[in-house]
């Protein structure tokens, strides 16, 4: 299965998750030269909003998308994955 947003949404996240990237690189870094502890917790911080934010357009664009059809198609395999799936988070 594939991801449900436009490819113009694809290309917006995948731009994100470079970005998220850099950031993790540049914790990496800021470990390796002994930066100060709440330092590196910010940036941490930092990662862990950016990555909700592109899991909230994803599981977004999957109720708009994918779950939509599931739903009219009366199928609910894809609800029951997304249900286990939300029941593993934190």
């Amino acid at each position: 299965m594939s991801l449900c947003g436009s490819d113009q949404d694809k290309e917006r996240l995948a731009k994100r998750l470079r970005r998220i990237e850099g950031q993790v690189r540049g914790l990496a870094t800021m470990v390796e030269s002994d930066q100060d502890c709440i330092d590196v917790l910010r940036q941490i911080n930092s990662v862990i909003g950016a990555l909700n934010g592109v899991w909230q357009q994803i599981i977004g664009d999957h109720l708009r998308g994918c779950i939509v059809k599931s739903i009219e198609n009366h199928d609910e395999k894809l609800i029951d994955e997304l249900m286990e799936h939300l029941r593993k988070i934190r």
